[in-house]
């Protein structure tokens, strides 16, 4: 059985839709703001939080009339809810300003949904699905500024020596900060942003920096690179060091990629469908693919649900899923640390 089998029978009875808007300054200088659906039916609540990122969309969101998202229903199972979602107007006051949120949007109701059904069934993910929660190992995902330095880094390690990170190398990056952050031992991501265009973190591939990150890092994983006539030829027998990120949205995307990977970030709202992002990780897993999660600055029920899929599925893995303190441009000093450990009587989705 598969694993989507195992949640697909599940029946969910939604009654009402209801929406929340969250925001947050971050610690990549920018004002985060996300909105979460909450789908109440016989006495439980799911919720899923869309984590689109551009704050137009959410501004249009919250001038939908209430009744935008007419989900009431008896579903007969998740998989019956997950096929009506087909026919819904994700954005019904604008088009989204990018293509990604198509997927962001349905990843916020189909997780509500399953978060619903699994509570109306009076269980949990992990059980419903064979699987236990376990500790989850977590990094720090930060950016050092411009110019970039090593003080936040510097920063969290001072609230916890044992800290381990998930940085963005830009052109800006030197030997000397290089040299620096890698006496630390502490970095296992550098995530080059290869495919992104038309955002804040676009980052151009770069044969200098490419080399400088994969000779100053030795041991670390390599995400995201975007393999050019100069850049492709510097990861030739470093190719079980790459992971991707941005372009894995389902199985087709893995298999375009220029080869089969070591390594995977999920991100769940990446794929859209609880179907696909099952499915993903079933066959990254019969192929001895490392995964490991991915976080997009939740500010509320997307966080708890990106840790309890990591626990469950990858927990060892270097997952990009810190508590949501380590985002916050002044983190507390009495952060959270790594392993986290589960909830002892979880409901639905709950970590």
């Amino acid at each position: 059985m598969s694993l989507f089998d195992r949640v697909a029978d599940l029946p969910v009875t939604v009654e009402s839709v209801s929406r929340d808007r969250f925001e947050s300054d971050t610690s990549s200088g920018f004002l985060r703001k996300t909105t979460v659906f909450s789908l109440a039916g016989d006495g439980a609540v799911g919720r899923g939080e869309d984590v689109t990122y551009d704050t137009e969309d959410h501004d249009a969101l919250a001038d939908a009339p209430e009744d935008a998202f007419d989900l009431a229903g008896s579903y007969d199972s998740f998989a019956a809810f997950s096929a009506a979602l087909d026919g819904v107007d994700l954005f019904p006051t604008k088009a989204p300003e990018r293509e990604t949120a198509e997927h962001y949007r349905r990843w916020a109701l189909e997780s509500a949904g399953l978060d619903l059904a699994l509570r109306q069934a009076d269980t949990d993910l992990a059980s419903a699905v064979s699987r236990e929660r376990d500790p989850l190992r977590f990094v720090v995902s930060t950016r050092l500024g411009n110019p970039p330095s090593a003080d936040r880094v510097e920063l969290l390690l001072d609230r916890d020596a044992d800290c381990e990170f998930k940085l963005d190398p830009t052109t800006d990056w030197d030997d000397e900060l290089v040299a620096s952050l890698a006496a630390r031992a502490r970095v296992r991501i550098l995530d080059l942003k290869g495919y992104y265009e038309g955002t804040d973190v676009d980052q151009a591939p770069d044969p200098e920096l490419y080399e400088r990150i994969l000779s100053g890092f030795p041991d670390a994983v390599v995400e995201d690179p975007a393999f050019t006539d100069e850049t492709r030829p510097l990861f030739d027998g470093r190719e079980g060091r790459v992971s991707w990120d941005a372009p894995i949205t389902g199985v087709e995307s893995v298999e375009r990629l220029p080869f089969e990977p070591s390594w995977l970030n999920v991100k769940p709202s990446r794929f859209g469908t609880v179907e696909s992002l099952f499915d993903t990780i079933e066959y990254a897993d019969e192929r001895g693919m490392s995964l490991y999660g991915g976080g997009q600055f939740e500010l509320d029920a997307g966080r708890d649900h990106i840790q309890l899929l990591a626990s469950v599925f990858y927990p060892d893995g270097p997952n990009d899923v810190a508590p949501r303190e380590y985002n916050l441009p002044d983190p507390p000093a009495d952060l959270p640390t790594s392993p986290l450990v589960p909830s002892a009587d979880p409901s639905g989705l709950e970590f």
